[in-house]
C-alpha cells in the first residue's frame, strides 16, 4: 500500500515539475504545498522527492528548500565570488578554449567502452522529450567526454565550469537561449553535431575531434548572443 501511494504521488509529481520548476536551479513550493496539492502525506511525498533526487531531477537543502536539477558541487566561498564576478562572456570563452582540447585528448584514449556510453548520451539528447532533458542530456555530453579523456583534473576543471553556471546569476541568460531555440534545435542540430565529435573520438583523430567540438562550441555562443536580451560578446563575432 505505501509502495504503491509513493508510486502515485511520484508520477504526479514528474507531471507538475515543469509547471512548478521550469528552470534549473528553480524552487520547488514548499512541502506543505506539495503534499497538499498531491493529496498525500508529507511522508509519502518525502519518499517521492528522494526518487527524484536520486534520479537528479531534484536537490533539497534542509532549511532553504527542494531546487529543480542535480545537486551544484560544493564549492569554497573564493570560488563561489569567482563564479558570481564572471560573466557569461568569461564563461563559454573558457569553455572554448579548454573543451575541445579535451575532445582531442579522448580521441588519444578512448576504449569500445567508452564509445558506446558517448554513443548512449548522443541518444538520450536526441530522445529528449522537452527542455529540461536536453540540457541535462547536454551536460552530461560533455562531461562524459571529459571522463574519457582520463585526466581528473581536466574533468574536475569542467565538472566546475558545468556548476558555476547553475550557481551564478547569470544562469537565467542560459535559460533565455534554450527556450529560444526550442527543443527541435537540441535534438537535432545539436545532436547531429554530438555525434559528429564522437565519430571524430572513434576514429581516434584527435584534431578532428578538437574541430568539431570547436564548430559545436560556437554554434552555442552564436545561439547566445541572438537570444532574446542577450550581449554581443567582443571576442565572439
Amino acid at each position: 500500500m505505501k509502495h504503491r501511494k509513493t508510486s502515485h504521488a511520484l508520477a504526479e509529481l514528474r507531471n507538475l515539475l515543469d509547471g512548478y520548476a521550469p528552470e534549473m536551479g528553480d524552487r520547488l513550493p514548499p512541502e506543505r504545498e506539495l503534499a497538499r496539492r498531491l493529496t498525500c502525506s508529507r511522508e509519502t511525498l518525502r519518499n517521492a522527492l528522494s526518487i527524484l533526487e536520486d534520479e537528479n531531477e531534484v536537490w533539497r537543502h534542509v532549511g532553504q528548500g527542494t531546487f529543480r536539477g542535480p545537486r551544484p558541487g560544493a564549492a569554497p566561498l573564493r570560488e563561489n565570488l569567482l563564479v558570481q564576478a564572471t560573466s557569461v562572456e568569461e564563461f563559454v570563452n573558457a569553455r572554448y578554449l579548454i573543451e575541445p582540447v579535451i575532445a582531442a585528448e579522448a580521441a588519444r584514449r578512448a576504449s569500445p567502452s567508452d564509445i558506446m556510453r558517448l554513443n548512449s548520451c548522443v541518444a538520450a539528447g536526441r530522445n529528449g522529450r522537452d527542455r529540461f532533458e536536453c540540457q541535462k542530456a547536454d551536460d552530461v555530453f560533455h562531461r562524459t567526454i571529459a571522463e574519457v579523456a582520463k585526466n581528473p583534473i581536466l574533468f574536475s576543471f569542467l565538472t566546475f565550469l558545468s556548476d558555476a553556471r547553475r550557481r551564478s546569476a547569470w544562469q537565467s541568460q542560459w535559460d533565455r537561449t534554450y527556450r529560444h531555440l526550442g527543443i527541435e534545435e537540441f535534438t537535432g542540430q545539436h545532436s547531429n553535431q554530438h555525434q559528429r565529435i564522437v565519430a571524430s573520438i572513434e576514429a581516434g583523430n584527435d584534431s578532428a575531434a578538437e574541430t568539431a567540438m570547436r564548430e559545436h562550441l560556437t554554434t552555442i555562443i552564436l545561439a547566445l548572443q541572438t537570444a532574446p536580451g542577450s550581449p554581443k560578446f567582443s571576442n565572439f563575432t
